[in-house]
């Protein structure tokens, strides 16, 4: 290989690792623009708020919280972004884990069982549900050809009025003592999993929970990059009769990819339940699904961007909480957000319309010299 054709692979390299960095720079700076110039027009200095969330999110307790909160976050855009690969739109995340989650609970609450095998069961619960459910949505696509995005939206909605009626005494629910509220029966402590003092400064722990969360960010990494499940998925995702050419069952791709999708969402509601409240109660977070979806666009379906984007993600909604004491309407923080996704969408596509320019240039300049791009990949 040539040491000048070695330069400009080198160049287009480091150009390409700049240009993936610079998009949510630029995005996230064009956030914190528009947040200032509205917080300017509201009559609230940017500087004085943004000291106010640099200053209460670093703080021992709230850091906690950001990393569980983190945690979540990530396992639910993981599973959005598994879909996502395979140009799949799995909006029932939220449905699915909501559902998993209570069932799990349930079971969780009613075994006797050894502390590990405790635990091992309630999780699978949980992935069993939440890959059934979204079974639900491959199955009408690949039989039906119902589009997923509609099917899992009706879904999310079957989700919560099945969940409301099982959530009754009459069913799954007991009294909460103290309260009006209702929920499962308490998970035991063999069936609880144990959290990290890793903060100093505070007694509140991160959730034990975090260490499945990287489990999954690994797992993601090799099924998408190093198996050839993750290639016939991608290559499905790209060019759908590409794939049938190459001998891809399509149909049992888009299933398969459906329901581990929902096995993983299924996981999203296990930090809170086996780590902080060891009930499904009236108050159990919701929406985790939905935020999921902006955190796979943030992180461009990377395990590591998304890990980036959750821990942003948290460190707002978390950080938010002070701007309500200071009399700074916390819905500033929703529209950095939305504003963060937005921007990143549109960066990313500049960049890639960039690219795409930049390539052709360098294939016109290679054969108006006489060169031309085959002989070069062949020397490569």
């Amino acid at each position: 290989m040539s040491s000048s054709f070695t330069d400009r692979l080198l160049g287009r390299v480091r150009l390409g690792g700049l240009l993936a960095l610079a998009a949510p720079v630029l995005a996230i700076l064009f956030a914190a623009l528009v947040t200032s110039a509205i917080l300017v027009v509201t009559g609230n200095p940017p500087l004085h708020t943004l000291a106010l969330l640099l200053d209460y999110g670093s703080q021992p307790r709230t850091v906690v919280n950001i990393v569980n909160l983190a945690t979540t976050y990530y396992i639910s855009a993981l599973a959005v972004a598994i879909g996502f690969r395979m140009n799949l739109f799995n909006i029932g995340v939220d449905g699915q884990y909501r559902l998993a989650a209570l069932l799990a609970a349930a079971v969780g609450g009613a075994l006797v069982l050894p502390p590990v095998l405790h635990v091992l069961v309630t999780v699978l619960v949980a992935v069993a549900v939440g890959g059934l459910w979204a079974s639900i949505a491959g199955i009408l696509k690949v039989t039906r050809g119902v589009s997923e995005v509609i099917s899992t939206i009706m879904l999310n909605a079957i989700a919560t009025g099945f969940g409301a009626w099982l959530l009754t005494t009459d069913r799954l629910a007991v009294a909460v003592s103290g309260s009006n509220n209702i929920g499962t029966k308490p998970i035991p402590a063999s069936g609880q999993f144990p959290g990290f003092a890793l903060v100093p400064g505070t007694q509140a722990k991160v959730f034990g929970f975090i260490v499945v969360a990287a489990l999954l960010g690994i797992a993601y990494h090799v099924l998408f990059n190093w198996t050839r499940f993750g290639f016939d998925l991608r290559a499905t995702g790209a060019s759908e009769s590409a794939a049938v050419a190459s001998g891809v069952n399509v149909k049992r791709m888009v299933l398969l990819t459906m329901v581990i999708s929902g096995a993983v969402a299924g996981l999203v509601g296990m930090p809170q339940l086996l780590g902080a409240s060891y009930s499904y109660s009236l108050d159990f977070p919701t929406g985790l699904g939905f935020t999921g979806i902006a955190i796979a666009l943030l992180g461009r379906n990377n395990p590591f961007g998304i890990a980036i984007g959750a821990l942003l993600w948290s460190y707002l909604d978390n950080s938010s909480d002070i701007l309500d004491l200071e009399g700074i309407p916390k819905e500033t923080v929703i529209i950095m957000q939305g504003t963060i996704v937005l921007s990143v969408i549109i960066a990313y596509e500049l960049v890639h319309r960039y690219r795409m320019s930049a390539e052709q240039r360098r294939v016109s300049r290679q054969l108006s010299a006489g060169t031309g791009a085959p002989a070069e990949g062949a020397v490569a």
